[in-house]
């Protein structure tokens, strides 16, 4: 017979997986339908779990909406720090790494566009907490590859990092304009453009 010591970690896994079996079916749901689309019913059907269960995990569709924008920031900020360590002291190597990345990301006959970004042009309050998210997000990749600008030594690195930041959300909004065999290497030339207009301007 089972100790409630040892029976209490198997609930636990039992409710982290079923938690994490409603936000992968939610988040699937809003990226190809849009969050606003989506109810909480459609996503306790597709699911094929009670409402008790999603409202035990989620008090609020808002939650729900947090938590698909937190997952997907992880996986987005785990393959970008995959990649960085790859690239140790080689900033551009870095920088152009993660422009092949993202541009196969844009190539995908799946892409809608980033998830924060979509997420934040559907709510129109500035402090919904599903923009406060994307907010973070945006900051997050200014900062990261302003960190990589001034490992290039440039004479303006902030300016040089926001200008990457530009291009990078400019192409996740805008990948319907690129064919997929093009993205990579639009990307590619625009970065590469960028740092050399930044080295060859005066301090």
């Amino acid at each position: 017979m089972a100790t409630a010591s040892a029976s209490q970690p198997r609930r636990s896994a039992r409710s982290q997986d079923l938690r994490e079996h409603i936000l992968a079916t939610a988040s699937d749901l809003f990226y190809r339908r849009g969050v606003r689309a989506v109810g909480v019913d459609l996503v306790i059907q597709e699911a094929g779990v009670a409402k008790t269960s999603l409202y035990r995990h989620f008090p609020t569709k808002d939650n729900l909406i947090v938590a698909f924008l937190e997952r997907e920031d992880l996986e987005f900020w785990s393959l970008w720090d995959e990649v960085a360590e790859q690239h140790a002291d080689d900033p551009i190597g870095e920088l152009e790494a993660h422009m092949r990345w993202i541009g196969e990301r844009l190539s995908r006959s799946n892409y809608r566009g980033c998830p924060q970004i979509n997420v934040a042009a559907e709510f129109a309050e500035p402090d919904h907490p599903a923009r406060e998210v994307a907010r973070n997000h945006m900051q997050a990749l200014r900062t990261r590859l302003t960190r990589l600008a001034r490992q290039l030594d440039v004479p303006r690195p902030d300016e040089l990092g926001a200008q990457l930041a530009l291009l990078v959300n400019g192409a996740f909004v805008s990948s319907g304009l690129l064919a997929p065999e093009e993205a990579t290497d639009v990307l590619l030339a625009s970065a590469r453009a960028l740092c050399r207009a930044a080295d060859e301007a005066s301090p």
